[in-house]
């Protein structure tokens, strides 16, 4: 959200559904969820997917690094870099009651000298030039209690998501598939990035489709990526060999709306 708008931040509540706990923002929409006797487990489909990252990282870098959330949600993304990739990880969450829900309902550690948790605006975060080339895998999940479309989502906020990652960093991004503006936005990215640098994962049944954009990434044979999708499920847990069935680059359509 940009803070040059007085908006009224929504408060953070919980609710409980078979072993598992969900975060609202004061609706019946979800923002995250933790099975409760797996914390560090990632347990909705389109956070999984926002791993995907891991496909285009080296297999010996692949939980090096820094690590950002743009929006902390339950804190899924967040848990799962401190505690399981054991990376460097940052979070930037602009509601306070976000955080604090998520250190007391949702294992969010203290920060650490690993992990930083900032109560601040994303788009500031990314325009400024201390955090220039600074990130090496940066996943956007920034959505208000309405759950209608991101709201962060125009040129200059992606132009900085661009600036803030490393040569060979990958940024994944949450958007509704089904929504006309999915198309707007992908092609923003590939503006930005390159369409080249850009992929999307098919939509999971909710619709969430997760962009995948590099800078300056050269995508490996399939071989490799094969490679490096066993070696994810086999050290993670995680379902790479699904992912790699998933990706796409951006169709001509998108890129070139009107050839």
């Amino acid at each position: 959200m940009r803070t040059s708008k007085k908006i009224a931040l929504a408060p953070a509540t919980m609710s409980e559904f078979d072993g598992v706990r969900f975060l609202h923002l004061d609706s019946i929409w979800v923002q995250g969820a933790m099975r409760i006797r797996k914390p560090q487990a990632l347990e909705l489909d389109y956070i999984k997917r926002m791993m995907a990252w891991m496909l285009w990282r080296p297999e010996n870098e692949i939980n090096q690094g820094h690590a950002v959330q743009l929006g902390m949600g339950a804190a899924a993304l967040t848990r799962f870099t401190h505690k399981v990739l054991r990376m460097q990880t940052t979070v930037v969450e602009i509601n306070p009651s976000v955080i604090a829900a998520c250190r007391a309902w949702f294992h969010l550690p203290d920060d650490d000298k690993r992990l930083t948790v900032l109560n601040t605006d994303a788009a500031k975060w990314v325009a400024d030039d201390a955090n220039l080339q600074t990130v090496q895998v940066l996943n956007v999940d920034l959505y208000d209690q309405d759950a209608a479309s991101p709201v962060l989502d125009d040129e200059a906020f992606y132009a900085g998501c661009h600036r803030v990652l490393d040569d060979g960093g990958v940024m994944t991004v949450n958007l509704f598939g089904r929504d006309a503006s999915f198309a707007r936005t992908a092609r923003r990215v590939a503006q930005i990035f390159g369409s080249d640098q850009v992929w999307s994962l098919t939509p999971t049944k909710e619709g969430n489709t997760i962009l995948v954009a590099a800078r300056g990434v050269q995508v490996p044979d399939r071989d490799t990526l094969e490679r490096r999708a066993a070696n994810i499920e086999s050290r993670f847990e995680l379902p790479a060999r699904k992912w790699l069935r998933m990706v796409r680059p951006l169709p001509q359509s998108i890129i070139n709306p009107a050839s």
